[in-house]
């Protein structure tokens, strides 16, 4: 079986450098970035189906010379090694080939709220907008900040696969802390939700006029004198599905519009989407990548100084690294674990 997922893979990056290289396919923009890209998205994979075929020679190899000069040790260990890489390999290239979900690619719109914990919820919502912030500069991603206020953000992140990278932020986060305002020192447990939306293009949601209402109101909060001055502010209204959007950081009645579309967008994208895997995942105990936020995903505990990931049972000891937006050992932890929920699932579905 993997012999022939390792043929597939070989023959299916052998025709994209085939593509890659012609001139009709360089010729046309859009079928050289679609080889580009399906090129990039099997090179993983098929790099781990040339070693798979390497360590098969070496074991083959091993076993000859045995067969013809009796035992030798050195013999009989390369053998083990090539062998027990063999069978590392095959669960590897399994992994490299489960099916990508279609949204990672995109960009994301993020949600920072505040939860339970009144104004020390609203500090932990900030850190964790920095903490975001930080962590799509390292990735070169580009930040949009889209509003902030009340202790409340939305930003957006473009770069190809932030998606990919973000998509595991959503959820409940919990801090575990003393607060500045505490004077005998007694740790505070409070929450913030973030929400992560693959956002939406035109094409992905269709968007009647019709079931829109749209308010435009004065800014408030602070502001140059054209924000707070003129009815710049707006608020849109899906009716069908009850979402509310309002905007108001932008001078411009027309740029609030614009943003708030965007996240109406997003948001109706998402629902869409998780009302399609709960319907995919009816029959199973655990719906996997839903986005569901009812329960806490990540613990970040100050006075040890630790960060746990609840849903890989993860525990780093790098709380400032990480709020520093050193996510990279968590983010690849989540993606294993992804791609091992996946590979269960399309086991399951055969």
């Amino acid at each position: 079986m993997i012999e022939q997922l390792v043929n597939q893979i070989d023959a299916r990056f052998a025709e994209l450098e085939r593509q890659m290289s012609d001139p009709e396919v360089i010729g046309d923009r859009q079928r050289y970035a679609d080889a580009g890209r399906a090129y990039s998205e099997l090179e993983p994979a098929a790099r781990l189906a040339a070693e798979w075929r390497r360590a098969v020679d070496d074991e083959a190899g091993a076993r000859e010379l045995l067969a013809e000069d009796g035992d030798d040790p050195e013999l009989r260990e390369l053998q083990a090694t090539a062998r027990a890489r063999i069978d590392a390999l095959d669960e590897e290239i399994r992994l490299a080939m489960v099916e990508r979900d279609p949204n990672d690619d995109k960009n994301v719109i993020v949600e920072i709220r505040p939860g339970a914990g009144g104004d020390e919820a609203g500090l932990f919502a900030g850190d964790l907008y920095r903490m975001f912030t930080r962590y799509a500069e390292r990735r070169g991603f580009q930040i949009e900040p889209m509003s902030e206020g009340n202790g409340q953000y939305t930003l957006a992140v473009k770069g190809d696969g932030a998606y990919s990278v973000f998509k595991f932020e959503g959820g409940t986060h919990r801090v575990q802390r003393v607060p500045e305002t505490e004077s005998q020192g007694r740790t505070h447990t409070s929450t913030a939700t973030v929400a992560v939306l693959p956002e939406a293009e035109d094409v992905d949601v269709d968007v009647n006029e019709n079931d829109l209402q749209i308010d435009v109101y004065r800014s408030s909060g602070p502001g140059g004198q054209s924000v707070n001055t003129t009815d710049s502010a707006v608020r849109i209204t899906h009716r069908p599905s009850g979402v509310v959007v309002s905007m108001q950081d932008e001078k411009s009645q027309l740029q609030n519009r614009e943003k708030a579309m965007r996240v109406l967008r997003a948001r109706l994208y998402e629902r869409a989407l998780a009302e399609q895997q709960a319907r995919l995942a009816a029959n199973r105990l655990e719906q996997v990548g839903s986005g569901e936020r009812a329960e806490k995903i990540r613990t970040y505990n100050f006075p040890q100084g630790r960060v746990s990931d609840h849903r890989i049972k993860l525990t780093v000891h790098n709380l400032d690294a990480i709020l520093g937006g050193e996510l990279d050992e968590l983010t690849a932890a989540l993606q294993d674990d992804e791609k091992r929920r996946r590979l269960e699932g399309q086991a399951d579905g055969r």
